[in-house]
């Protein structure tokens, strides 16, 4: 599709730069509207509270997306005769290699910005069919202040995570897909547990954000430093505490559950799309069922939903029939609550109807029924219904209780729930 030049030059001068001084560089071949052309989206990403800018090559353009509460938005349009030039900056910028433009390269840069100071950049660049791709993920310097309320935990769910913290050996596991928000969960427990009467280690992959006092190690593949040699050097640092970024293999599973064992209390991550699921995949990575009973604690899964933007938000009534209909797409107790709300769209929010997000969560506890059940191999569907028995929220139904209580659309739950 080709761009509109009129629609190119109005993206172009959203970010903050003359339209006509655009062209007068671009056409010197200055690399002076490069550099600020990068700089602006970088800011102007950052000042709309996106997580992630998409520099997407198309046949007869550039497509800028941001990814903003966890959904794509088409941002700018850039010229096709300025994307080389723009792939160059970003590669300076990261310390890549200029003269390679058929392998994938990773890397990271800090971004000044305007009135706030420095922000890490990490980026992902990649060969596709109309050019190199870009992804770069912002990262905020320091982890924001969060608690396990405003993450979302209620209840008996915040009850049970608690109570596993306060442990002094065991695993406590958190599962979702990419971008679920289990990192920001792990930090959060981690500055819980902060004291200065414990060390704490922990080897990511990256390290998304610095915790002062806390000690982090950075994977380096090119050294050999991997999450399974990095977790048995750090074991040999006499750790009280160990966060290990993810556990993607069979070496580093089999460590992080000797290291449980032997008195630590380790977090970590695994890729499932649920609490119960996590087992299963524990056992595929060769871990004993025996072992997995008697290390972890608890494990959370969740996901996160954007919230109802509170400028805007209206209430909204649903018949009986969109009641039970909701009911049965959900295998939720709808019980006769009919009212709920949405936003309906303004400057605050950007029209989108949402401002910021929560997560949904379900916790599942090892009590003596679940420990069972994983010693003789169930499967994940008996070990969900086990818990659910056993008094365990879904993530459905918080998802659909923060629904009731206006925090986020029923729309949303849905989106993220069938994802």
């Amino acid at each position: 599709m080709k761009a509109d030049s009129k629609q190119s030059e109005k993206e172009v001068d959203s970010i903050g730069l003359d339209n006509t001084s655009v062209e007068k560089e671009l056409k010197k071949g200055s690399s002076l509207s490069i550099i600020s052309l990068v700089d602006g989206m970088i800011e102007h990403a950052y000042n709309a509270r996106a997580s992630d800018i998409h520099v997407d090559p198309e046949e007869q353009r550039v497509r800028i997306r941001l990814r903003v509460d966890g959904v794509l938005h088409d941002t700018f349009v850039f010229p096709k005769d300025i994307q080389s030039e723009v792939v160059t900056r970003i590669k300076v910028l990261s310390g890549l290699r200029t003269d390679e433009h058929q392998a994938a390269q990773d890397g990271r840069f800090r971004a000044a910005i305007k009135d706030v100071g420095y922000v890490d950049v990490r980026v992902s660049i990649a060969p596709t069919y109309y050019g190199e791709n870009i992804v770069m993920r912002l990262l905020a310097e320091k982890a924001e202040p969060f608690s396990l309320e405003t993450l979302g935990f209620v209840g008996k769910d915040l009850d049970r995570v608690k109570k596993a913290i306060t442990k002094p050996y065991g695993m406590i596991l958190a599962t979702g897909p990419t971008g679920s928000g289990k990192t920001t969960t792990l930090y959060t427990i981690l500055k819980i547990l902060h004291t200065p009467e414990v060390s704490i280690i922990t080897i990511e992959d990256p390290v998304e954000y610095a915790i002062e006092g806390i000690d982090q190690i950075q994977v380096n593949s090119r050294t050999g430093l991997t999450f399974g040699k990095g977790l048995r050097s750090i074991l040999r640092q006499d750790p009280n505490i160990v966060m290990v970024g993810e556990i993607r293999d069979e070496e580093t599973a089999e460590i992080a559950v000797n290291a449980a064992l032997t008195g630590h209390l380790l977090l970590s991550t695994l890729h499932t799309n649920d609490a119960a699921t996590a087992f299963p995949r524990l056992v595929d990575m060769k871990v004993e069922p025996f072992l997995i009973s008697s290390t972890v604690n608890v494990v959370v899964g969740q996901r996160l939903v954007r919230k109802i933007c509170e400028k805007c938000k209206t209430k909204k009534t649903l018949t009986d029939m969109e009641l039970k209909s909701l009911a049965e797409l959900l295998k939720v107790e709808a019980g006769k609550n009919k009212v709920f709300y949405e936003g309906k769209g303004c400057k605050e929010c950007d029209d989108s109807g949402y401002r910021g997000r929560i997560g949904i969560h379900e916790v599942l506890d090892i009590d003596n029924e679940i420990r069972l059940a994983i010693m003789r191999r169930a499967n994940a569907d008996e070990i969900k219904q086990l818990a659910i028995k056993n008094g365990m929220t879904t993530m459905v139904q918080d998802g659909f209780q923060k629904a009731l209580d206006g925090i986020t659309t029923i729309d949303e739950l849905i989106r993220v729930v069938r994802e």
